[in-house]
């Protein structure tokens, strides 16, 4: 095994103590963390206190006298770009969060800085990294499915979230080429929310778009912002239809169900899909796999395994979905950085998404007019 690489973390934000911090330190073959950088000294010593690593209040040094080569850039939500240029600019492989910026010509600016060091640049976009997604990318690339013909995010996540969710069953190759988008404010009656545990009304902001792709190809999305704490919006799906069947994500936030499905043998009625969670033990455990059982002669099992069962020598880590997802985004960066190619999403896959986004804005405030992509770069 190469060295493993060393990581600092740029920024003090939540997920960096309770989500990046021990993902990376749990991939001890791969990454170990040599620092933390924040704004203020007292929130970068205690991020650096809660994670056993030196603070740093000066990028530069933190990179001098630790010999980082890649920040995982963790900052409040409106800084994403700036820190994640500053972070490039100093000459770190970086793994942002999202969106990569929220300003197109922030993310033009972090790639470009990153193009023109050699760097390499990926988004923490978990959503399609999911095990579950996963399974069903893997379903799709084997022709299982045949053509995806068009793909649904379907409250699915918000904004680039959802968008790449839909944009991946379709293949982040396809070309979007038009978007038409309504958002629209409408007023709630009095309820809880969970995020802010309060009370009273809300207003929910709306989002839906028909996106077109240059192959003719459609994606359709659909968002509300109360959708992540709002007992009357509980819905939450992704969908593709395809040439040989069709797949449904169905439920609420936590407790979804997976309908996949292609025909039986006479062609005369669904023939469904069984998905099996194999678990390091009988009674549970870390998740090694999932196992897809189709009834399909040609592709009867198509399988997904996890890449982080055992993450740590000697020990299975048990870790839930999302925490995969995220470690997938760390290892798609580190495996560019070491084979030299590129990582599995990017930097320009995410500013895709969230152009996508800008453009369904763009197209609701002209009055549903379709909006061309690319939009000026």
């Amino acid at each position: 095994m190469p060295e493993p690489l060393r990581v600092a973390i740029v920024g003090t934000a939540a997920r960096a103590d309770y989500l990046y911090g021990p993902l990376v330190q749990a991939l001890p073959e791969h990454v170990t963390l040599v620092g933390v950088w924040g704004r203020s000294e007292a929130s970068a010593r205690r991020l650096g206190e809660s994670l056993g690593v030196p603070p740093f209040t000066d990028l530069a040094r933190l990179i001098r006298e630790t010999g980082a080569q890649l920040g995982i850039v963790s900052v409040a939500y409106g800084a994403n770009g700036q820190v994640g240029l500053m972070a490039a600019q100093h000459g770190l492989h970086v793994l942002l969060e999202t969106p990569i910026a929220h300003d197109l010509r922030e993310a033009d600016a972090i790639i470009g800085a990153a193009r023109e060091r050699g760097l390499k640049v990926e988004v923490a976009e978990q959503f399609h990294r999911r095990p579950l997604e996963q399974i069903k990318l893997k379903l799709i690339e084997a022709g299982v499915f045949g053509r995806v013909h068009s793909s649904f995010s379907d409250f699915a996540g918000h904004g680039y979230h959802g968008v790449s969710v839909m944009r991946s069953y379709l293949g982040f190759d396809a070309r979007p080429v038009r978007v038409v988008g309504m958002v629209r404010d409408y007023r709630l009656a009095p309820h809880w929310s969970f995020l802010a545990d309060t009370r009273g009304e809300r207003t929910e902001t709306q989002e839906h778009a028909l996106v077109e792709f240059e192959d003719g190809r459609l994606g359709i999305f659909h968002w509300t912002s109360v959708g992540y704490d709002s007992p009357l919006r509980w819905w939450r799906s992704s969908r593709f239809l395809a040439e040989k069947g069709m797949g449904i994500t169905v439920g609420m936030a936590h407790s979804q169900d997976e309908r996949l499905s292609l025909l039986t043998p006479d062609g005369e009625a669904p023939q469904f899909i069984t998905l099996e969670r194999r678990l390091e033990r009988n009674d549970g455990g870390a998740l090694r796999a999932i196992v897809a059982h189709t009834g399909d002669p040609e592709h009867p099992t198509v399988v997904w395994e996890n890449p982080f069962a055992t993450a740590r020598k000697g020990h299975n880590v048990q870790w839930h979905d999302d925490e995969i997802a995220v470690a997938g985004c760390l290892m798609s960066l580190v495996d560019a950085v070491r084979t030299g190619g590129e990582p599995t999403y990017g930097g320009e896959q995410a500013r895709l998404d969230q152009e996508i986004v800008l453009a369904m804005q763009r197209s609701s405030r002209e009055g549903g007019q379709p909006v061309e992509l690319p939009l000026e770069r």
